[in-house]
């Protein structure tokens, strides 16, 4: 499959963003098996969103970056598809978040955390970073994939710290 994506699937419009997705999804589900531990229902959609959101953050960046461009090279996008790779990018970030604030209410976290109402103020850092990062890739500031522009992003790290903070806190 990565191969196929290599070769010919990146060059097609949403179907390389799809197959990306479910690769690191994938990881996701093979990380779980390899440490035996069950990945859950949850932990699947939020992944899902998350990285789905991740995929359009870079090619909107790509876009940002190559606004000369007629298309991206090798890819199935143009500057016309800017506008709505920006909201795509959005409505998956914030359907993640969404995701999590329902696993913060579902049966299954009541005996993980103390004080899983904690776990509300995820969504805020959540939803602050990633619309961020939205925010600066449409800007023409994310040259990396967004990942790699974290960890060279002083309020990726301090969302971070937040982030385990809050998790210890609701623990």
């Amino acid at each position: 499959m990565t191969v196929a994506y290599s070769v010919r699937m990146k060059r097609w419009l949403m179907a390389d963003l799809i197959v990306l997705v479910g690769f690191y999804v994938l990881r996701v589900l093979y990380g779980g098996l390899a440490t035996g531990i069950t990945v859950s229902v949850w932990l699947l959609a939020f992944s899902l969103f998350f990285f789905l959101s991740l995929a359009f953050v870079k090619r909107l960046s790509e876009l940002r970056v190559q606004q000369q461009a007629h298309k991206l090279p090798g890819r199935g996008y143009g500057p016309e598809d800017v506008n709505l790779i920006g909201a795509l990018a959005g409505s998956s970030a914030y359907t993640s978040v969404l995701v999590f604030a329902f696993y913060i209410n579902s049966p299954e976290v009541l005996p993980l955390y103390r004080h899983p109402q904690v776990l509300w103020a995820i969504c805020v850092a959540l939803i602050y970073w990633l619309t961020r990062l939205i925010m600066l890739s449409n800007r023409g500031q994310v040259h990396d994939d967004p990942i790699v522009y974290a960890f060279g992003d002083w309020a990726s790290y301090i969302t971070g710290v937040v982030v385990a903070v809050l998790i210890y806190a609701a623990s």
